[in-house]
Parts: structure tokens; C-alpha cells; sequence
């Protein structure tokens, strides 16, 4: 689906503001209501909005440690990173996972009630051998700045959406 300058404003509305009204975001994006959601209904189901949630400030729901973790596989043949993959998308705790280019395979952000039981875990993938040969811990000490995704505004203006 091609994108041009009032999807993209729709979007950026609604990524910021996700409980907007229809004739906020409207108005919003200077489109009467019903063509405003009408291409609305056409981002949803082309799959570009793939839901809506709430972000909680999980420091006032439970304690959290947040932990990143750079992770090197034994071997590299497909069946090994697919193993690996598939035991990270089981684990709920890991909340991200990248694999890059570089001196390690995979980024992971981990997300625990305290650094023992994120040992834990990470103990119970070596038992599990689910080819991890190193791994390096980083503890979060504090949150400087995170998104849930990057502003779609700000990424849409240099592409040719």
C-alpha cells in the first residue's frame, strides 16, 4: 500500500494519541470524518496498524529489572538460529529480540522481577542447549529515553512511502 502525506498524519496521530476519537482525528489531520476513517479502516487492514494498546508505567504496577543481553550461538547453520528463535518468541520475559550484524548474533531486552530470576532463565537456556555459547549481561540502571516505535512522521518523511 502506497502511503501519501494524510496517512501518514493519520498515523502519526493515532500512534500518539490511540484512544482519539474519530472526529479528533478528523479533525486532526483536516479531513471530514468518514474519508478519515475510511483510510483509517484501509491502514487496519492493509496490517500497518496492528493494534492498539495501553503503555503502563510497569515501576508503579510491580518491580522490574530490564536487562539487554548480547547473545553468540555455538554454530550458525539455520537450524541453530531457528531453535534459538524459537525458545526467545516462548519466553515472554524477553520482550525484544534482534539479531544483528557485528561481534555477536542477537540483542535481547529481558524484563524480570530481579537479576536473580532473570539468572534463572538464562540458566535454564544453557540446560535446555538452545546453542548459546556466550552471553553478556547488561543491567538497566535507568531509562533515559524509550519508544515503543519510532514516530512515524519522522521516519515517513525520508522514505518513498
Amino acid at each position: 500500500m502506497k502511503l501519501d502525506a494524510l496517512d501518514v498524519k493519520i498515523l502519526a496521530a493515532i500512534q500518539r494519541e490511540g484512544r482519539i476519537t474519530k472526529l479528533a482525528l478528523a479533525e486532526r489531520v483536516g479531513l471530514s470524518p468518514t474519508p478519515c476513517w475510511v483510510r483509517l479502516k484501509k491502514l487496519e487492514t492493509a496490517g500497518i496498524v496492528t493494534g492498539y494498546e495501553a503503555r503502563l508505567d510497569m515501576r508503579l504496577v510491580a518491580k522490574v529489572t530490564t536487562v539487554m543481553v548480547e547473545v553468540t550461538l555455538g554454530h550458525h547453520r539455520q537450524g541453530d538460529f531457528e531453535r534459538f528463535e524459537r525458545s526467545v518468541k516462548e519466553t515472554p520475559a524477553v520482550v525484544a529480540c534482534w539479531a544483528v550484524g557485528g561481534g555477536v548474533d542477537y540483542i535481547l531486552k529481558v524484563v524480570a522481577p530481579d537479576v536473580d530470576a532473570y539468572q534463572r532463565l538464562v540458566d535454564s537456556w544453557l540446560e535446555r542447549e538452545i546453542g548459546i555459547a556466550r552471553y553478556f549481561t547488561y543491567i538497566v540502571t535507568r531509562t533515559v529515553k524509550e519508544a515503543v516505535d519510532p514516530p512515524v512522521d519522522a521516519v515517513a518523511a525520508g522514505s518513498d512511502s
